[in-house]
């Protein structure tokens, strides 16, 4: 004799996992109303999807930023879908936010770490498998930073697009508004670095052979190219380094002497950036 699969039954796997209410009703059939194998059979769904999908791009998606209510501690996590269209739902950027939560809660050192974590019951990296079965697209967390400071304060760009965790080594009202002006240029401007001294020896290298080639076809004198090119980096890092760059919201004073002037002494210690794509 079959089971009866009532609407409440439906409802309450839903609830559980998020899936469609189709696709409940069928699996609740095939489980003959039995929830934990119901759900087992969801997630083979999704696992076999994932599978499928494995070489799909994950190219859209949502950017989470989120602190700890100290201000210290911060995570950035990128969850990516395939499409704008899934990006876009309610239902995936909650998803979203629930690893992030469970990301500041326990602030692993890696993705792997994280994706091990409990998530309701079972692994974020199972419900992200699961996740997929109920979307039918490819899902990952392909992006997760960290960041520890007196005062972190985190800024999501519209429509999670990008998100950004700003260091600073104060901690007041202050700090936060400034803070948050300053994260907002790290999503505007991209700079490469907190300061000169944060600039990946590489980059130095080449834009001092680039300043030195621009030079040298401009007919500057051989003996003059190291000088021109050390002119030339020096522009390089006002306009490539935060606390060099102009402000965004007043162009006649840098980041550094914007910080100044709102709390003596305030300065950027670190910033991750994190974007889709």
């Amino acid at each position: 004799m079959s089971v009866k699969i009532t609407a409440t039954m439906v409802k309450t796997l839903r609830d559980q996992t998020g899936a469609g209410m189709m696709d409940c009703k069928k699996a609740l059939v095939e489980a003959e109303g039995d929830f934990d194998t119901a759900i087992a059979n969801l997630r083979k769904k999704g696992q076999k999807l994932s599978d499928s999908r494995a070489d799909r791009a994950t190219t859209e998606g949502v950017v989470i930023a989120l602190t700890s209510e100290d201000g210290k501690k911060g995570v950035a996590v990128k969850v990516g879908c395939e499409t704008d269209f899934v990006a876009k739902n309610e239902d995936f950027v909650a998803f979203a936010q629930s690893i992030a939560d469970v990301a500041l809660a326990n602030f692993p050192a890696t993705i792997e770490e994280l994706l091990a974590l409990d998530l309701n019951g079972i692994t974020v990296g199972e419900k992200v498998i699961e996740q997929t079965g109920v979307i039918g697209e490819k899902i990952e967390v392909s992006k997760y930073e960290t960041l520890e400071a007196e005062l972190v304060v985190p800024y999501i760009h519209m429509g999670y697009k990008m998100a950004v965790l700003l260091a600073l080594n104060q901690n007041n009202e202050t700090a936060v508004e400034a803070g948050k002006n300053a994260a907002m240029q790290v999503a505007a401007m991209n700079p490469v670095a907190v300061d000169k001294s944060g600039v990946d020896t590489s980059i130095i290298e080449k834009e001092i052979e680039i300043g030195k080639e621009q030079a040298r076809n401009d007919g500057r004198p051989e003996a003059m190219l190291e000088k021109i090119a050390m002119g030339k980096l020096n522009k390089f890092y006002k306009e490539n380094t935060l606390m060099n760059q102009q402000y965004v919201k007043d162009s006649k004073v840098s980041i550094k002497e914007y910080f100044n002037s709102e709390s003596k002494g305030l300065i950027a210690t670190a910033f991750k950036r994190v974007t889709l794509g």
